[in-house]
């Protein structure tokens, strides 16, 4: 198949919707696929290179100009690429492709209708008045989960016969060659990890607050670290855990590579992750994958994809996460249990599945189109 994807997200430093798409796209070329990857501006790092592998760079900086490449360049260099598909993966679609051309969409959360607050303005609007036309047009909707799928058609039940769950899969992160990650950033004990972009959904205020609340011993002997980038409205993050006296306990490590990554999540006691919302979670599947313990929401599809691994608090309720906290740092009976499970539960989730499944999805939403262009 000739297959066009919308890589815009690789503009932007790695998250957990770019490594979706790096992945995905590099299992179908494997696959021996024709890929087509279509970037609005430079990508923050190099784009797979491979024979069938064609890359297609704009000059489109920034989100507006991005907005207008998707309407035109994007639909036209589609058309003269002339694709059997067109897949956006990330909640969006060109108005005007090609009617010849098949077309899938994925759409990882409903954020913008979920936890609305949690969002910038201008992404909350885009996803509001971009996915749903998305999802009408396209000939097949995938999702990451099916926590994500109901939610979806609640919105729609004509979205329910076209709609595919297909979970994503765990990428193996490169081992350290310098084993000197945790040292760097003042790590000098046992720690809990939080791994995502500090932003409102990722509940880090209330995550803070519940550490606060655990017996002075049990913060003696537990760190907390939080690793990510810099997300929006939690600029005062260090002046809150200044107030909550917190300072010696919790290390901001701010963006991290994927060596570091991978250090952190193999020395870590537990990840801890009691996010208001998320689609999918892909630091989960991480942590499980380096058979570490997780400790989640039991909203959304933190369950679904935590499995027998993972320990459930409600994340609306600080005293429940600060005791699920105490309870993964000081009871080694379930701490065992869940480490246990961790690296099966991590096995549900392979690229090569996930690829072929979208593959299946891809042949699907040509075979559709052809019946109704006739």
């Amino acid at each position: 198949m000739k297959v066009g994807i919308d890589a815009r997200n690789l503009v932007t430093k790695t998250t957990g919707i770019s490594r979706y798409v790096q992945e995905m796209a590099r299992h179908l070329a494997l696959a021996g696929h024709e890929i087509f990857l279509y970037i609005p501006e430079k990508p923050y790092s190099e784009p797979l290179k491979a024979p069938n592998v064609h890359v297609s760079i704009s000059d489109f900086a920034g989100g507006p100009r991005r907005m207008i490449w998707a309407q035109t360049v994007l639909a036209h260099m589609a058309r003269q690429d002339g694709l059997d598909v067109f897949w956006g993966p990330a909640h969006r679609l060109p108005f005007y492709l090609d009617r010849k051309i098949a077309r899938v969409v994925t759409v990882h959360d409903l954020v913008w209708r979920e936890q609305k607050a949690t969002m910038r303005l201008q992404t909350r609007l885009a996803d509001r008045f971009l996915m749903k036309p998305a999802a009408n047009s396209a000939d097949q909707i995938v999702v990451d989960s099916v926590a994500t799928g109901e939610a979806l058609c609640a919105l729609s039940k004509g979205y329910e016969s076209k709609l595919r769950v297909v979970y994503p899969g765990v990428t193996k992160l490169a081992k350290p060659k310098q084993q000197d990650t945790v040292s760097s950033f003042r790590i000098d004990r046992p720690y809990a990890l939080f791994v995502g972009t500090l932003e409102p959904r990722k509940n880090l205020k209330s995550l803070l607050e519940a550490y606060a609340l655990l017996p002075q011993e049990v913060r003696k002997g537990l760190l907390l670290v939080l690793a990510g980038g810099q997300g929006w409205r939690l600029s005062d993050l260090e002046s809150h855990i200044t107030d909550l006296n917190l300072r010696d306990s919790v290390r901001l490590t701010g963006y991290v590579s994927d060596e570091q990554l991978a250090e952190l999540y193999q020395n870590a006691k537990f990840l801890a992750m009691p996010s208001l919302y998320e689609g999918f979670g892909f630091p989960i599947v991480e942590a499980h994958a380096a058979g570490v313990p997780v400790l989640t929401s039991n909203t959304s599809s933190m369950p679904e994809v935590g499995g027998g691994a993972a320990l459930l608090v409600d994340p609306y309720d600080i005293r429940s996460i600060s005791a699920g906290l105490e309870k993964m740092a000081t009871d080694a009976g379930t701490h065992e249990k869940l480490a246990e499970n961790a690296l099966d539960n991590a096995k549900r989730f392979d690229w090569n599945l996930s690829a072929s499944r979208l593959e299946e999805t891809f042949r699907d939403a040509i075979a559709l189109r052809r019946q109704q262009l006739g």
